[in-house]
């Protein structure tokens, strides 16, 4: 027999519809509703109605077969069979992260289809994927952000079992799987929840309206709403982490904050089921608390995106400075990035218009994501345009040395280990044309403010706005992209073979550099990543007796001396110092 549970605190009259019938529930306690129906089994679809009104999909839907607003359909998470019995993700501090997007990763869109491209990753070294959120949202393509059935894998993805499937294989295949979760808002489309009870708050407001309400009135069952929703994806679909995202939005005021609270039931659920879980966030308050144990006030995640780190490199490689970039662009906030984890860590943002940040240099790196692009940083541009597009082919081959030796976990975007030159754009599918063209229109006008032609911005409902952004996986086999994947492949291979890498401690990074000749030496106990920044060939001097051995170098125009390091314009050289402990370069400025 199988029992319905919805929660609704705020209605008269509950009814589950299933099977062409329509079936009275029972209030109990703390604004639950339950009902015995023996007719709903695995794949059979249901809703509810709400005082006569409806039907409403489950607010805890498992499988969306027919999108937003068609009804759910119940799963029996125990019909799967696994095969990676005795898995273990490959710990943190040796990650190599590439994120994904399912859509356009392939030419299919779907969870099978990544499955076929899994060997292209293990060759590159990746040990985990990350999945942008796959949570039902609207239509069947879109970046999944303004998902609305949280527990629901996507339908066009390939629902519930495609999920696992791909999942099962990332494991049988040695990979990690981690999942990006969206916990501070939900979609317009589609969302049904405020029907159901008091999901949302006005007492705080986000970007996307109102909050979540995880600290009024009734939160106490919202929050498990969404913790329940985490549990989900690490035990049932057997993700090995999340990726939480934007927790600056989450509003919560209680003594034990949200984040606190998914960390300890997440450790649980690890020692529970006996495999290393990790939770890591997107947050933009430069706040080593988040990363803290809760021993010491903090949250206990396992690690942050790094975003000073970000924006410090793309700044100094680009020479942008629109927006947040304002704050970035000297080789002296590079190097602050290298051995301080944070930029702005207490200092004044021109940007912001006040101070930022607090000092974490005392942490590990591994507590740092750091990366050159990812789906936010090429996708919020007004053409999508990846780093590949916007640097030379030296300096991107210098971005990607120094995310992949710098003591922070490196992330990678999609097909940029060959340099892949389809762009990726900011896409929808809403149904709803009022909604459609409101979101057509904030996007012209949000770039329109920073002097673009309103009538260049690519409309984000025009499936070929969707279609230009798939990778092509026939780029990987030619030039140039292919010496580029080469690049990237050793870099991986060097981080994992060099005892180097071993020791992420902040304080033992040394950073030398010049700001006006525009060259940067990275210290890492005997390794030294040397990089010219500029458009002139540098000299940079090596102190007496010391013998440096080129372990991998950009241009074949790198050259060591006895007594010098040469590096053409815009290169890199990544260095053995098999003598002693001491980098190349001039004096520490």
């Amino acid at each position: 027999m199988t029992c319905v549970r919805v929660w609704a605190p705020e209605v008269r009259r509950v009814e589950l519809e299933c099977a062409g019938q329509r079936r009275p529930m029972v209030r109990e306690a703390d604004g639950w509703w339950s009902v015995e129906a023996p007719e709903l089994g695995y794949g059979t679809d249901y809703a509810f109605r709400l005082d006569g009104e409806g039907p409403f999909p489950d607010p805890r839907s498992p499988w969306q077969p027919h999108g937003v607003h068609g009804p759910s359909r119940w799963l029996d998470h125990g019909r799967f069979r696994w095969h990676d019995a005795g898995w273990q993700a490959p710990p943190l501090a040796s990650a190599v992260i590439c994120e994904l997007h399912v859509g356009t990763f392939t030419p299919e869109g779907t969870f099978e289809a990544v499955i076929d491209r899994l060997d292209h990753l293990k060759d590159l070294g990746i040990t985990h994927v990350e999945l942008m959120p796959v949570a039902e949202f609207p239509g069947k393509r879109g970046w999944g952000y303004d998902g609305v059935d949280p527990f629901a894998p996507h339908h066009a993805y390939g629902g519930p079992e495609g999920l696992k499937r791909l999942v099962d294989a990332c494991h049988c295949k040695g990979l990690g799987v981690l999942l990006d979760v969206v916990y501070n808002h939900l979609g317009p489309s589609g969302n049904y929840l405020g029907r159901f009870g008091p999901y949302f708050t006005d007492v705080y407001r986000t970007p996307w309206g109102d909050a979540v309400n995880l600290d009024r009135a009734h939160s106490d069952t919202v929050r498990r709403f969404f913790l329940d929703n985490a549990l989900m994806w690490l035990e049932d679909y057997h993700f090995d982490g999340l990726r939480i995202d934007a927790v600056h939005a989450i509003v919560d005021t209680s003594a034990i904050h949200f984040l606190e609270a998914l960390v300890r039931e997440v450790r649980a659920l690890e020692a529970r089921l006996g495999r290393h879980l990790v939770v890591i966030a997107e947050s933009d308050l430069n706040d080593p608390r988040v990363v803290r144990a809760p021993e010491i006030g903090g949250y206990g995640l396992d690690a942050q995106w790094n975003e000073d780190f970000h924006h410090a490199l793309h700044a100094v490689l680009t020479g942008e400075r629109d927006g947040y970039y304002e704050d970035f662009g000297a080789v002296a906030d590079l190097a602050a990035a290298l051995t301080r984890g944070l930029v702005y860590d207490g200092r004044y943002s021109s940007y912001r218009r006040r101070s930022h940040g607090r000092p974490a240099a005392d942490l590990p790196g591994r507590r740092f994501v750091g990366c050159l692009q990812n789906h936010d940083q090429v996708g919020n541009r007004a053409m999508g345009e990846r780093s590949a597009q916007l640097l030379s082919a030296g300096l991107l081959r210098v971005g990607a040395a120094l995310v992949l030796t710098a003591p922070f976990v490196p992330l990678l975007f999609q097909g940029e280990e060959w340099g892949a030159d389809t762009p990726f754009l900011y896409f929808t599918d809403h149904e709803d044309p009022d909604l459609a063209e409101a979101v057509r229109e904030g996007r012209r006008g949000e770039f329109a403010a920073f002097g673009w032609d309103p009538a260049r911005i690519p409309d984000p409902q025009a499936p070929d706005t969707f279609e230009r952004s798939r990778l092509d996986w026939d780029q990987p086999a030619r030039e140039p992209h292919a010496s580029l994947l080469r690049w990237y492949r050793d870099l991986i291979a060097l981080r994992r073979a060099h005892p180097a890498f071993g020791d992420d401690c902040l304080e033992g990074i040394v950073v030398h550099y010049d700001e006006s000749e525009r060259w940067l030496i990275m210290r890492r106990g005997d390794l030294a990543v040397a990089c010219n920044l500029g458009t002139a060939q540098r000299r940079l001097d090596c102190p007496a007796g010391r013998h440096p051995r080129i372990l991998l170098a950009s241009d074949p125009g790198v050259a060591v001396t006895r007594e010098a390091v040469h590096l053409p314009a815009e290169s890199v050289a990544i260095l053995d110092l098999v003598s002693n402990a001491i980098p190349c370069g001039g004096e520490e400025p």
